[in-house]
């Protein structure tokens, strides 16, 4: 599948599957900034073109443990109708100096098609084993 891409950065970095049989292309941080409620805040450069009926998801990479940040939104939702610069909203820990810096792969994006859903109102819904089970009722 061929995805188009824009730098809007001279150092933007093209994302790239670090293995074979990854699923997930690193993005690299081209910029750095903060919010008005202290998240840090990293550009990547790029803008893409996802094809309607995909959604790219952002991930932060697994490396993430060594830093003291939190993805923002857990998972970032890239649509196929944004064309804007992709960005990561990180919480920052209470010990300085352990984020990201420009330059280093900050996350990872990963695209997949998706089902146009359509919702049908029922007044009953099928009966399974879990049933209205929540949180802990498998017993893990």
């Amino acid at each position: 599948m061929k995805v188009r891409i824009k730098k809007l950065h001279e150092n933007a970095v093209i994302p790239s599957y670090a293995k074979p049989g990854d699923a997930g292309l690193d993005l690299t941080a081209t910029s750095k900034s903060y919010d008005r409620h202290h998240n840090v805040v990293y550009g990547t450069g790029l803008a893409f073109e996802i094809p309607e009926g995909y959604v790219g998801l952002l991930f932060p990479r697994s490396s993430n443990f060594r830093y003291n940040v939190l993805l923002t939104n857990s998972v970032g939702v890239l649509d196929s109708g944004y064309r804007g610069e992709v960005m990561f909203k990180y919480r920052c820990g209470s010990y300085s100096g352990a984020d990201y810096k420009i330059g280093d792969r900050i996350g990872q994006l990963i695209i997949l098609p998706y089902p146009q859903v359509e919702f049908e109102l029922a007044d009953e819904l099928s009966e399974t084993e879990r049933g209205a089970g929540g949180y802990g009722s498998t017993g893990r």
